[in-house]
């Protein structure tokens, strides 16, 4: 597969079949993220590889009971919208896997000649960890559209960030940052129509 086509037919899944996904796949397919740039090439990132559906359920229910705690305006507009938040935000749990991506701050030797925090920097820069991993992310998303596996990239699970992050012991400084679910696609939804950036560049010459 072509790269531009790697990229055009890249869809979020959220419907997989049971078929479990090669773990030689699942290690070329990060070995391949992690060649997205990265501030100073620090490369902030660790993934983590969950196939155990016991351990998956348990991370949707605590999703979930976050979820619930949040108080909700009055309306029953806002009850449904909770419902379909608590969904997208868990339907991982029927996934073959979920990769969890966990990052650490990036150094920065601007802080040993400036008078500002490594927090105030970041802010500065707008958080160029964040920034490598998205690289990285999408560099995964592709990998395995590449390899005919369907992946879903999800933030809602970070509503139980803490709780998961003692499941999967993550300790400081390393910090986890998003999901993403994998497997081979139950069915491919219609590809959402992309604006054409092209038409809308603004060029300084």
């Amino acid at each position: 597969m072509e790269l531009s086509d790697a990229i055009k037919s890249r869809t979020s899944i959220r419907s997989f079949t049971d078929e479990k996904i090669n773990l030689e796949d699942i290690k070329n397919i990060i070995n391949l993220a992690g060649y997205a740039p990265s501030v100073n090439n620090y490369q902030p990132w660790k993934y983590i590889v969950i196939t155990n559906h016991e351990l998956m359920q348990n991370m949707a229910g605590l999703v979930i009971k976050k979820i619930t705690q949040i108080p909700l305006k009055k309306s029953i507009a806002a009850e449904n919208l909770r419902s379909q938040v608590t969904w997208y935000s868990t339907f991982f749990k029927d996934a073959p896997a979920i990769i969890a991506l966990a990052i650490i701050p990036d150094e920065t030797v601007l802080e040993k000649a400036v008078q500002l925090s490594h927090e105030e920097i970041n802010k500065i820069r707008n958080y160029p960890d964040i920034q490598s991993a998205g690289a990285s992310i999408q560099n995964l998303l592709l990998a395995a559209t590449e390899k005919g596996y369907g992946t879903c990239w999800l933030s809602g699970p970070m509503f139980a960030k803490t709780e998961i992050e003692t499941m999967l012991n993550i300790t400081a400084p390393w910090s986890l940052l998003t999901f993403v679910a994998i497997g081979k696609a139950k069915n491919i939804p219609k590809l959402k129509e992309k604006l054409n950036l092209a038409d809308s560049i603004e060029i300084f010459d």
